[in-house]
C-alpha cells in the first residue's frame, strides 16, 4: 500500500504542475489519479475541490461562463439552494483553510458565480446570455396517434 501512497504523492505534485501550467483538463486527470490510488491522501479532497472549480469555470455556455456549473447547480436553482452551495464551497476554497494550490484563485471564480447569481438583476441578465431565441420560442410538439391515424383512414 505504500508504493501507492508514493504514486499518488507524484500523481497530485503532477497535477499541481498541471494547474500551474493552467493545463486544467491535465491537473484533473492526474488528480483523479491520485484519488484513485490513494484516496486518503493528505490535502487531496481539498485540491479536487479546488480543480473541479477551475473545470467548471472553463466550461463555457453560449460563450458565457456557466456560473451554475460553478457552484454545482441546476439552472432551475432557488436563491436558498445558491446560498448554501455557495457557503459550502466558500467555506471549503477559503485559502485561510484551503492550503492547496490555487485555492485562492477557485475562491474568487466561487465568489464571482455568487455576485451574478444572487443579485436578482444579475441573475436574469446572466440567464438571458445563455439563452438563445430557440429556448424562449418552443414550437409545440404534436403527436399523431394511430387511433387517429386509423379513424381518418376508415373514413376515406
Amino acid at each position: 500500500m505504500e508504493c501507492n501512497k508514493d504514486e499518488a504523492v507524484r500523481a497530485k505534485e503532477i497535477a499541481e504542475q498541471k494547474l500551474t501550467e493552467k493545463d486544467i483538463a491535465g491537473a484533473q486527470k492526474f488528480a483523479l489519479k491520485a484519488e484513485k490510488m490513494y484516496p486518503g491522501l493528505d490535502g487531496l479532497s481539498q485540491f479536487l475541490e479546488v480543480v473541479n472549480v477551475y473545470v467548471a469555470h472553463e466550461k463555457k455556455t453560449r460563450g458565457e461562463v456557466d456560473f451554475y456549473g460553478v457552484l454545482s447547480l441546476q439552472p432551475s436553482a432557488d436563491d436558498e439552494a445558491v446560498r448554501k452551495q455557495y457557503k459550502k464551497l466558500a467555506l471549503a476554497l477559503h485559502p485561510d483553510k484551503n492550503k492547496s494550490l490555487g485555492a485562492d484563485g477557485a475562491f474568487k471564480i466561487v465568489s464571482e458565480a455568487w455576485s451574478a447569481l444572487y443579485d436578482r438583476s444579475k441573475r436574469m441578465l446572466s440567464d438571458k446570455k445563455r439563452a438563445t431565441v430557440n429556448d424562449v420560442v418552443k414550437k409545440p410538439i404534436t403527436t399523431y396517434s394511430r387511433k387517429k391515424k386509423k379513424a381518418e383512414t376508415s373514413t376515406h
